[in-house]
């Protein structure tokens, strides 16, 4: 495996051991496919954030976790490294642990890992769970500050949460939402991921409580579960479209919206209208197409400067921050920020 960069950084990188990194560069036995790919992910880590090794300043090092379809996982790398000069002095190293599905003992088992290698601090976006509200509290007690990203875990001891008001940006899809129905429409169609995650979960309740507030006629109609995944979202979707009405519009807090409009059209449905989160590449090309309706939007490099910008503060560089989350924007097929 042809690298540029010394063992140690290697090592560092992955979380591994330098002789576990040399027993990969060198391709010998008793390498596991597993343990090969996180010294490959690390060498590009390192390609990507060259810049940050020549650094000067304090070093630190930060463990990004995330369970999300790889789409939205890659928006995250991409605004994670995008911040980084913005930190200099400091060096700021992060280390990224994706995964589209993580069940609970996966993820109880990557923050163990973490607290036991040591880490200066973790950006986590991971379901509200009994185990993981216990791990991250083993964290926090081994001084390993922990900032859950896009959805909170708040009753455990994590340091701060950074990413969209979520209650704020389901009650803003309501009110959208009660501006496009017709006084003859009778059904929605919600979907989340996966709603062991608080932030779609709150999106999911404020939504409903505020449409329901001004509009009790309306049957929603939840189609969730399917982890934001294109073929398990369809499963879900398909098995609750037996529904006689017809379905005015979709508010989807959690993506695989290729596999909503297609398990839609199979079903003979076509609403009006649809509303997304989020600017990944699948709602990009929805948006371009002109087929959704609109996308409730949040600068994620905004969002992961503030999330590092918290774990700096716990270690003495910069000042304390409020808790602070993101604006929403609404952005259309007429809107589409530029860069994107």
């Amino acid at each position: 495996m042809t690298h540029r960069f010394p063992v140690k950084e290697i090592a560092l990188q992955s979380g591994l051991s330098t002789a576990t990194v040399d027993r990969v560069l060198n391709n010998r036995a008793h390498v596991s496919p597993q343990t090969r790919r996180r010294v490959e992910d690390a060498i590009e880590e390192l390609a990507r954030q060259e810049t940050q090794l020549s650094a000067k300043g304090r070093r630190f090092f930060i463990d990004i976790v995330v369970e999300a379809p790889s789409r939205f996982s890659r928006e995250i790398q991409r605004a994670s490294e995008a911040v980084l000069p913005l930190f200099r002095p400091a060096a700021l190293r992060p280390r990224f642990t994706f995964a589209e599905t993580m069940t609970e003992n996966d993820c109880v088992t990557v923050l163990d890992r973490i607290r036991k290698r040591g880490s200066q601090g973790v950006c986590l976006k991971a379901r509200d769970t009994e185990r993981v509200r216990a791990a991250i509290d083993r964290l926090t007690a081994k001084n390993i500050p922990v900032v859950t990203v896009f959805t909170d875990i708040p009753d455990a001891r994590r340091l701060a949460y950074a990413g969209l008001d979520n209650i704020k940006a389901g009650q803003t899809a309501a009110y959208l939402m009660l501006k496009l129905l017709k006084p003859t429409d009778t059904c929605v169609l919600t979907t989340l991921s996966q709603h062991a995650f608080q932030g779609e979960e709150d999106r999911f309740h404020a939504f409903r409580l505020e449409l329901h507030r001004l509009r009790p006629d309306i049957e929603l109609i939840d189609a969730s579960g399917g982890g934001g995944l294109n073929p398990s979202t369809a499963q879900e979707v398909s098995a609750k479209l037996s529904w006689p009405a017809k379905i005015a519009g979709v508010y989807s807090m959690g993506g695989g919206n290729f596999a909503i409009l297609n398990a839609l059209k199979a079903s003979g449905h076509t609403p009006d209208f649809f509303i997304a989160h989020d600017l990944d590449e699948d709602n990009l090309e929805l948006l371009r197409k002109d087929v959704l309706t609109l996308v409730l939007h949040h600068d994620l490099r905004d969002d992961m400067r503030m999330a590092f910008r918290h774990i700096l503060a716990f270690h003495g560089v910069g000042e304390p921050l409020n808790q602070t989350e993101s604006d929403i924007q609404i952005v259309t097929p007429m809107n589409i920020p530029a860069g994107f």
